[in-house]
Formats: structure tokens, sequence, C-alpha cells
């Protein structure tokens, strides 16, 4: 089915207005606009932010992501808060996502009125709450079971773990702007925090997102359902039984897996079934490409040296409990793609198909907190500052400030939003607020950039952004993809984001033979004049405001299934962990300049700059897709 221009740009309304059941917001834009926002953030009632210290409520982490002031650890005996942040530019969506697997472990131990209050786990909790930290996590993460006091099948714990989920509902709802103003969204939500597939360890976590208010009365977690399909399964019978009840779930840190969150066969050792994956493909539209605990786009280093670019917040570690240095086959997304691509020719459904976003995974409750110039820390991994602020840098230079998830949408609702992560017209940033738009067609011209149908265009004749291509109608119409770029027009502190440098196209493609080929095409750079100085930390020169490109695919094969995704580049900066090292006046020639806590700054590992970013979600294209996708106008 082949939609005129009339029928693309009505489609999202009459399909806003159906699942709203209600008249669209007053800022309605056919076109689609794009929404910043933070899907990953924790408060008090995760466990690894509250024994760092972390007070933060829903209610507060909502309000600071509209643009309040939060206070943060470390606390001063009258209750006030050590430090405060505030963001320059409030978010348009956010969502609370605190770990589901000891929610009533740690309201059980926090409630002095509860039976358990005193149990001797408890006493840990709250007097040695770094070393309870690790005993929690290893029992819920490691042993999918839960802290002894809960009792038989863990009921005084799953009771308890209820009001915290309501808690979270009730400051969603509240912060959730239900009238035509649609000024802030938020999410129902929360994490699945899996630590284990079989016999191999690594991070297997989820951020769990439900369209609406209707949610199922517990968050299930890894210690109810101790894998994804599992997982899966218990919310398709939960929702079965509240209409109106829709999920999707997002896979984070694939970099810190080990290689073991997207397997290639399932626990028992046998192939994985075209049921398996469909299912997988339903849930997880989405996949966090960026966040506080690294990059997980692709790799670069020994085993891989091919795309030098890759090494842009790589840890230098495969997963929590394996210190070793990560390979490519350790969950970087630029190659889970790939294999989705085979495991669709294998049988028919492709389970890694994700379209891409960022977000911060703060434990400090600071949602869309990404300035590398007033970074803090973010807790759950790092340094906490639970007694006092950390001496020099706030965190291991390792980690980020993060990133922000990107939705380009109608209005500013949860059904709008929602269906922009379903069909996957998302893209991540790297934490500045980059405009980006790509579509995928047949036959695009060049003369599209500059163009002012060029977004009814690509609407009218292609699919954007996480969209799939069938076979052309016409034979030998080649592949065009155009992307387009925007400069974060105001950036951190009321200035100007840096310009854009380079917009490129990273390609997959399986052949007919069944083997993989990745390459990176640059389209189109800056020829301005911009430098950066890491000792000053200045940056000198005028750059490009925008950047766009039509590219045709030369190497195009109609038989080959293949995905695309740009990645637009920024003009170098300094990081957060070299602006702190340059105003401290540390000078690695210098040993007497490096005070304690400053070390990090003169290690061999520290990366002094950064260039922030942004990745679009994957265009696919397929020889079996269905017809309505073929994007030929």
């Amino acid at each position: 089915m082949v939609w005129g221009r009339l029928g693309v740009l009505l489609l999202p309304l009459l399909l806003t207005v159906t699942a709203r059941g209600e008249e669209p917001c007053d800022q309605h834009d056919v076109l689609r606009r794009p929404f910043f926002g933070d899907l990953h953030i924790h408060t008090r009632h995760s466990l690894d932010a509250g024994t760092q210290g972390t007070m933060t409520t829903p209610d507060q982490a909502y309000a600071f992501a509209k643009g309040a002031a939060l206070g943060v650890q470390p606390w001063l005996e009258d209750g006030q808060a050590a430090r405060s942040i505030q963001l320059d530019r409030p978010l348009d969506f956010a969502m609370v996502s605190d770990h589901a697997e000891l929610f009533g472990e740690t309201s059980v131990c926090t409630d002095q009125a509860h039976p358990k209050f005193s149990a001797w786990q408890c006493h840990m909790y709250r007097r040695s709450p770094r070393l309870a930290y690790y005993w929690f996590n290893y029992w819920s993460a490691m042993e999918a079971e839960r802290v002894g006091f809960c009792g038989e099948k863990g009921e005084v714990c799953l009771q308890a773990a209820i009001g915290t989920w309501k808690t979270m509902q009730d400051a969603a709802q509240a912060h959730d702007d239900p009238t035509s103003a649609c000024s802030f969204t938020t999410f129902i939500g929360y994490e699945w925090t899996g630590g284990f597939v079989g016999d191999a360890s690594g991070n297997i976590h989820r951020n769990v997102v439900f369209r609406s208010a209707k949610v199922p009365p517990r968050a299930i977690s890894f210690i109810d359902q101790p894998s994804a399909e599992k997982l899966y399964a218990a919310l398709d019978a939960a929702c079965r039984v509240e209409e109106g009840c829709e999920a999707i779930a997002i896979p984070h840190n694939s970099n810190l897996s080990a290689g073991i969150m997207f397997p290639l066969q399932q626990v028992d050792g046998s192939a994985r079934t075209s049921d398996i994956n469909a299912v997988q493909a339903r849930y997880e539209r989405l996949a966090e490409i960026m966040q506080h605990k690294g990059a997980s786009e692709c790799y670069y280093g020994p085993l891989d040296l091919t795309d030098e670019i890759c090494f842009f917040e790589q840890l230098p570690e495969r997963s929590f409990t394996d210190s070793t240095p990560p390979g490519p086959g350790d969950g970087f997304l630029r190659r889970v793609l790939a294999e989705g691509l085979q495991q669709q020719a294998k049988t028919g459904a492709n389970p890694f198909a994700f379209g891409f976003i960022g977000s911060t995974d703060t434990h400090l409750g600071a949602a869309g907190a990404v300035d590398e110039a007033a970074f803090l820390g973010h807790g759950g991994a790092g340094l906490p500052a639970g007694k006092k602020i950390p001496e020099g840098l706030p965190d291991l230079p390792q980690y980020n400030p993060g990133g922000l998830a990107v939705l380009w949408a109608e209005e500013n609702s949860r059904d709008s939003l929602f269906e922009a992560m379903r069909r996957r017209e998302a893209y991540a940033t790297s934490g500045p607020r980059l405009i980006v738009r790509a579509f995928g067609g047949w036959n695009f011209e060049p003369s599209m950039c500059g163009s002012e149908d060029l977004v009814e265009n690509g609407y009218a004749h292609g699919v954007p952004m996480g969209g799939e291509l069938a076979s052309p109608a016409t034979e030998g119409a080649a592949l065009t993809i155009v992307v387009e770029a925007l400069r974060d027009s105001i950036g951190p502190h009321g200035s100007h984001g840096m310009p854009i440098e380079r917009i490129q196209i990273i390609k997959g493609a399986l052949s007919s033979e069944g083997e993989l080929d990745t390459s990176v095409i640059d389209l189109v750079q800056d020829d301005g004049d911009v430098s950066l100085n890491p000792a000053t930390c200045e940056t000198q020169g005028q750059g490009a405001t925008s950047l766009c490109a039509v590219w045709r695919d030369p190497d195009f094969d109609p038989a080959e299934r293949a995905f695309y995704y740009a990645r637009v580049l920024e003009h170098p900066v300094c990081r957060w962990s070299q602006r702190m090292c340059v105003a401290a006046d540390v000078d690695c020639g210098r040993p007497e300049t490096i005070s304690a806590g400053f070390e990090g700054c003169c290690d061999a590992a520290h990366r002094p700059t950064i260039q922030e970013r942004a990745w679009t979600s994957p265009i696919w294209y397929s020889p079996d897709a269905k017809g309505e996708d073929r994007g030929d106008g």
C-alpha cells in the first residue's frame, strides 16, 4: 500500500487522536518534532542509590527534570544538602526507573514501623550501606533470590514492594501534564536488573516502559522472572488482564554484558526460534546506546582497529564481575545489529532490530544532567558520596554524564511519544541537543538538502529513522539516505553548542552467502576552522551550524539484507574530567600540583577531550519486508 502526501500527513494525526481518545495537544505537528528526555533515572528506592546517600524521591526527580533545583548528598547535620544541581533547560519527558528487585527489601529496612526493620540484614543496610549494596545485589542479581528476612516465597518483601511501586506510579501521574498544554510527559516504569544467563554472568538489564497508567499490580523483577523471555511472557500475562496495558523494554549497558545480553542460542544451547525472536522484537524496540557507564555502539582496540571513532567512552572492563578488557563480541550494538540480520535470515524474525536512545542512569535522581561543565558524578557506579564529597574528581574518570533520548513525535504526550518509541523514530545524543533527521528511500535527489519539503518528501517517498524498506517497485532503483543535522542552538549555560564536524553513515549488510560486513562512510564534513586547546579548554573558530547530505549506496544489492544508521559528530571539547583538572591547575609535569583526588588527571588512560555526537536509529532494508514499507512514493 502506497500513501500519497495527504495520507502521510494525516495518518499520524488520526493515530494520535484515536490513541488519546481526546483532542490533540495545543502544539501538534503532523510532521513531528524532536522531544528530549531521560528514561533511566534512579532515586532513593534503588538499593545502589540509597546505600550511597541518595535521598531523592521520584517526585523530586520529576520536579528536577522540569527545572527545579535538587539537593544531593552528602547531607549536613541540619539535614540540608551539601550540594545542589539544576538544569539549564528542562526536559520534555522522563521516567523514574528504580530497580524492581529490591523494592521490598529497601522499603522494609527504612520503615521503622515494619516488624522486620530490626533484621540483621537491615542493620547492615543502615550501618554499613556499601557492604549491604554488595550483599543484597549478590542475592538479587546473581542468585535471583530474596534476602532472608523476606520469608517464605518472599511474601514479606513482595508485599512491601507494592507500596514502593505505588509511590512511583503516583509521582509519575502527578507530574504528567494531562492538559492541552502538554508541557511535560512522564512514563511509569522500572528497571529489571539481571546478572546472569545460564552459568555466565554479566549485565542483562532492561528498563520497562509502560504506555499509560494501566500497569501490572507488581513490578515484575529478575527475581520473579530470571530471563528476558520469562519477563516478556509475564508482561504478556499481566497486561492481558489490564485493558490498555502495553510495554516495551529497553536494554542498556550491553557494553558491560560480557557478550551475554543478546545470546545467539537459548539457555539450553538450542537454536533460537522464530517465535522467541518475534517476541523479543515486539518488546525490544530500542536499545540505550549511551549512558553514565559508557557507550555501547562499537568496539575499538587491538582486536578491531577499523573505526577509531568507536573509542568513545569505552570502558576498560567487560562487565562488573570481569575486569579483563572488552572485545568486539562483548555486546557492542553495531555487531549485534548485524547478528540480527543473520537471525532474520535463519528464522524469519529479527530479534535485534533496535532503534537507539541515550539516557543518564543517574543514581542521584538528576534526570538529564548531562552537562560536561557541571558534572557531580551520577552514583550507582564510580565514587559514592554518601558521607562526604569525594576529594578531587567527583567520579571515576572512566565514567561520564550520560546521554539523552530524543523522540520524533506529533506532540508531547504519552501516546504520541510511546508510538515514536515503538516505531523507533528515535535517536540518541551523548548530551548535546542536536537535532537530527534521517530518511531512507529510492532515488532521493541531492536537491532535498536545503529544500523546504525535505521532511514532507521524506515521509511521502521514504521511511524515517527506525523504518524498514522493502524491495523497490522499479528495477535498478538506488537505495538513498538523506541526513540533516542542526547544532545545539543553545547549549549549556546559555552558550551555543559546538559546530557539527561531520556526518557519517554506518552500513551493515548480510550477503547471500551469509557473510556479515560493516562499513563507515563519511557523507559530509565541516570546512570551517575550529580548534581546541586542551590545556585551557578554550575553543576558537567558526564551524557549521548545520550539515546535510544525500547518499546513494553504490554497493546496494537488492538480494542482501542491510541496515544504515547515521552518526553525527561535533567538533571536540574538553571532557568533564579535563575541565576539572584545568580548573585545579593540575600540571602532570609537576607532581606537586597533583592534589588528592586529581591523580586520574595524569593517568595514561585519561581522555582529556570528547567529541560529542548523535546516533540515529537504523533504517533497515529487507527483500521480504511488507509492501507498505516500500518507501518509493
